[in-house]
């Protein structure tokens, strides 16, 4: 099995279902993740818009994810640091944890973008996407992605 990121809530290229949505409860869907490649050493995560007006928006940003996780539990605290060890970052909505898709206008693409990598990343909680994005760079083994839409 190759690194994979799926979802119970939704399919590849569907709709996102409003629950999850800030026209919903505004919680994190369910995840599933495949087997990573031999020798990561974590995993992580970025919940991003392409089609936001001001440029790619950035929902949800976690990393230093054990290799073995398997699944991420709906409605993930917003809390900076998880109990599996896992820290997450701050999205554009100015929060730390999940911000759910609530586009202006129209159907927006949100792309769940899993990435393993060969260790974990020095950060702090409360990163960014951009700092995630620097310091992953040259660690990544394999990247996968679940894309959903959404429309007001």
């Amino acid at each position: 099995m190759a690194l994979s990121i799926s979802s119970t809530a939704f399919q590849h290229n569907s709709a996102i279902p409003v629950k999850y949505t800030c026209d919903g409860e505004d919680i994190s869907p369910p995840l599933e993740i495949g087997e990573p490649p031999e020798g990561a050493g974590s995993l992580a995560l970025i919940v991003d818009d392409p089609d936001a007006p001001g440029g790619v928006f950035t929902h949800w940003v976690i990393f230093n994810i054990l290799p073995g996780t398997r699944k991420l539990e709906e409605a993930i605290t917003t809390q900076p640091r998880l109990a599996n060890s896992a820290l997450q970052g701050t999205n554009d909505f100015g929060n730390t944890g999940y911000g759910g898709p609530c586009p202006p206008s129209g159907r927006h693409r949100y792309r769940f973008t899993l990435y393993a990598l060969s260790q974990t990343v020095d950060l702090k909680a409360g990163a960014s996407k951009e700092r995630l994005l620097a310091a992953m760079q040259g660690r990544i083994l394999a990247q996968a992605q679940l894309m959903g839409t959404y429309r007001r």
